[in-house]
């Protein structure tokens, strides 16, 4: 029988696979194309060092690629196995829509994929898969899968795009700032320095930059998506941090000397993650959108010229509703085969 995307949807949302702890829905993956005449290796993936990121899982993590036996592909679809946390339980569904976590971001898209190349490899089509970890913090899978690319002229790389091809998409560029001071009781603040104060100057100056613009794809963003510092109201602090995601239509060389002139002897700056900004080529007969967010495609520069389209919506991605529509999932698979044939012939 031919694969059923909205059947083996369920299945994947049904698996807990939250940043580094991916393994089960790699194993259930692995499996999956196994019995589907796949040969599906596995490619380890180190897990963080827990003493820098107090998130990381202790058991395996692995991608998945997988190919027909001795076949070289002429074109690869792509995506991400992990999801944010936290968990949502089993596959909710009603008449129009699957519910739960990575319904959309990323695991209805990878059903549509394999379903797709089911279809494309029925005719003719030298097509593979690869299924990486990591995506929604550094792209770890992705930049292990590069090590190793297959010979593919194309790569399709699966994110929610309401099924438009995105002409591009925003790199990003992950700050941590990190000031010191000097503790003392808050009733003599003269004998202490606050980390605090500093910090929040320095972030304020920061945000006062100017980032790049470009016409015809949007602007660049900043958030403050972390701050702490400090134990109690009644002590003056001395440490405070705060992490800081741009998301860049341009180079980010030039903000980050401004964000380190910025900076300068008031905050330690450390740069934890650079995704370029990608321009991506349109393809007649497609409708077409900017990606707002950031993909593993600039992790996977030795896969084939890249191009970018999935079912979903980002709006609802990393939210308590995160949902697909059943008929968008369907929908994606014949697009997936349109888009592959435009490139192959």
């Amino acid at each position: 029988m031919p694969i059923d995307p909205i059947e083996l949807t369920r299945q994947l949302v049904d698996i807990e696979s939250t940043t580094y702890h991916e393994a089960r829905v790699g194993e259930f993956l692995a499996g999956y194309l196994a019995q589907q005449g796949y040969v599906a290796e596995r490619q380890n993936v180190p897990q963080p060092d827990p003493a820098r990121n107090p998130d990381a899982g202790s058991g395996p993590r692995f991608n998945i690629y997988a190919s027909l036996p001795g076949v070289t592909p002429d074109l690869v679809l792509s995506s991400h196995m992990d999801t944010v946390p936290p968990f949502l339980g089993p596959c909710r569904e009603d008449a129009e829509f699957l519910y739960g976590r990575g319904a959309c971001d990323a695991k209805g898209i990878i059903a549509a994929q394999i379903a797709a190349a089911e279809k494309l490899i029925a005719a003719g089509k030298r097509i593979a898969l690869l299924y990486v970890v990591g995506e929604e913090r550094d792209s770890a899978g992705a930049l292990v899968a590069n090590q190793t690319p297959r010979g593919s002229r194309f790569l399709i790389n699966g994110e929610p795009t309401e099924n438009r091809l995105a002409l591009a998409s925003k790199g990003c560029l992950r700050v941590e700032l990190r000031a010191r001071g000097k503790m003392a009781h808050s009733a003599y603040p003269e004998l202490g320095e606050s980390a605090i104060d500093k910090l929040l100057a320095v972030l304020h100056d920061i945000q006062a930059l100017p980032l790049p613009v470009v016409e015809g794809i949007g602007d660049s963003t900043l958030n403050i998506g972390v701050l702490r510092g400090g134990i109690a109201p009644n002590v003056i602090p001395d440490n405070a941090e705060a992490l800081i995601l741009i998301r860049l239509v341009g180079p980010p060389e030039e903000i980050q000397e401004a964000i380190l002139r910025a900076a300068a002897g008031r905050c330690e700056v450390h740069f934890t993650l650079k995704l370029p900004y990608m321009h991506l080529r349109a393809v007649p007969g497609f409708e077409t959108t900017v990606a707002k967010f950031t993909t593993d495609i600039p992790s996977l520069t030795a896969w084939g010229e890249p191009f970018l389209l999935g079912p979903g919506s980002i709006l609802v991605a990393h939210t308590p509703d995160e949902h697909i529509r059943k008929s968008e999932l369907l929908e994606c698979v014949d697009l997936y085969v349109k888009l592959a044939n435009s490139l192959l012939g």
